[in-house]
């Protein structure tokens, strides 16, 4: 297994579905330009309020992925 070197960005993803979908959005998004992602963390989850109902969930996640040799 050879040394791998990580960087750490922070993405915020939003869904009027779920938590879950906001996650999935924004990893979907970034995806199409970041190579190698390799894990994520969960740091901030809060929701957006229209008319006592919530309108959406927006979730802020660290993303780790390899930096190419």
């Amino acid at each position: 297994m050879s040394d791998h070197v990580y960087k750490q960005i922070k993405l915020t993803g939003s869904s009027t579905k779920s938590i879950e979908d906001a996650v999935s959005t924004a990893l979907s998004r970034a995806s199409s330009t970041i190579k190698h992602m390799r894990w994520f963390q969960v740091v901030d989850t809060r929701g957006h309020i229209e008319n006592g109902q919530i309108a959406h969930w927006q979730v802020t996640i660290e993303v780790g992925f390899t930096l190419e040799n």
